[in-house]
């Protein structure tokens, strides 16, 4: 099948995070490999099943860290430097993976799920005190997964919000370069250099570990400062926005079918495969994973070129049908679940078990302290922020 053969779909699709757009169902039962065009005005493939998703995702002829290289098809314009976009690339040629693996394992630290439980309920605690309306974004999601990466970089939590508005401009999307994109980079990156060089020094935490490697002779001269913030910055910005992201949408579900809510409550085992069910069903991760393909590739009845931009559909995959019966089903009890939420192949999640600890305790959390928690507007009126590259609702009114 040629370029030419195919109508052209125009990307991305819907906002709103608390419906499946309507076309990815025709899109996966049509074009599971469709011809699209990007905000960039870029040609891509757009791959909406699920086998030929993962297969994109496991393929290392699709590579992430060329989508950033110049004169390619993008998806959107950049607004980091490209080379942060290869950011595991440079965790393991720098020689860091173990300390960023160790820092990301929930069970390397024995303290964590019970701070973890702590923080959450402090959150429910003052949002009770406050009353109801209670905002949930900014009254939990928010400060609960901001403080937990907090904690993981060794940085106080007291500026979590400050690091939180600055991944408000770095994950916009955007059709063209704008001015305020590499001036808030290395704000926030002066800021991880700043903590990386304090004193005294740090010794807790990614950072931590990161002062420990610095201070060996022969490293010394092989990693610069720059280096370790990026790595720092870059998973504090995904890892906050994608844990926050990802309760505020388990929440809207939960919130509008509250037998869920009551199943968790009253059945703690269950939780595992709540969070599993919840993970496949979100939308919260907006816009398509993008690859450049390496090589010609074939994807199903499309032979992908060379240099050409593929964007997997993660909520096309994660609903397909043909791996998960009743896909617009919520089901705790679903006997298989690879979602592809995490992603798969080499850029798998690394933080995967840790975000699941987060995510475990805070709903259990929310659903144990606030039994009749539900929405203060229809859902219909939430707004759902333009040009972002996560869905996201601006803010999220509760009552209790």
């Amino acid at each position: 099948m040629t370029v030419t053969e195919q109508p052209e779909f125009t990307f991305p699709l819907s906002r709103r995070g608390d419906l499946v757009p309507e076309e990815v169902a025709a899109l996966r039962a049509k074009h599971p490999v469709a011809k699209v065009r990007t905000m960039t005005g870029d040609p891509a493939w757009l791959v909406s099943s699920f086998d030929l998703a993962r297969q994109v995702l496991e393929d290392e002829r699709f590579s992430l860290k060329d989508t950033a290289n110049p004169g390619v098809p993008r998806q959107y314009a950049l607004t980091i430097p490209p080379e942060v976009v290869n950011n595991m690339g440079n965790i393991n040629s720098a020689g860091l993976r173990q300390a960023v693996m160790k820092t990301l394992n929930p069970r390397a630290d024995r303290e964590l799920a019970p701070w973890l439980a702590a923080e959450a309920h402090r959150l429910i605690d003052r949002l009770i005190e406050q009353g109801a309306p209670g905002e949930l974004r900014d009254g939990f999601t928010e400060p609960y997964s901001a403080a937990l990466h907090c904690r993981l970089l060794g940085i106080p939590t007291d500026d979590w919000r400050r690091l939180m508005a600055g991944i408000d401009v770095a994950f916009l999307t955007s059709p063209t370069p704008f001015e305020g994109s590499a001036a808030n980079w290395y704000k926030d990156l002066g800021y991880m250099v700043d903590r990386l060089n304090a004193d005294p020094e740090p010794t807790e935490g990614l950072l931590g570990r990161f002062a420990e490697l610095r201070r060996s002779p022969d490293a010394a001269d092989r990693i610069p400062d720059e280096l370790l913030a990026t790595v720092a910055l870059s998973l504090f910005g995904a890892g906050a926005v994608s844990t926050s992201s990802f309760l505020l949408h388990a929440v809207i579900m939960l919130v509008q079918q509250p037998e869920l809510a009551g199943r968790i409550r009253t059945e703690p085992g269950v939780i595992d495969r709540a969070v599993e069910e919840l993970l496949r069903w979100n939308l919260s991760i907006g816009d398509a994973l993008p690859r450049l393909a390496l090589a010609d590739v074939r994807l199903g009845e499309v032979l992908v070129r060379k240099g050409e931009l593929v964007l997997v559909l993660v909520e096309g995959a994660n609903h397909d049908p043909e791996v998960f019966p009743h896909p617009e089903r919520i089901d705790f009890d679903r006997p298989e679940n690879p979602h592809l939420a995490f992603g798969a192949g080499r850029h798998f999640c690394p933080a995967s078990a840790l975000g699941r600890t987060h995510a475990g305790i805070a709903l259990t959390a929310l659903v144990q302290r606030l039994p009749e928690l539900r929405l203060a507007l229809p859902v219909e009126q939430l707004a759902w922020r333009p040009g972002f590259i996560k869905r996201l609702p601006e803010r999220l009114p509760v009552l209790w």
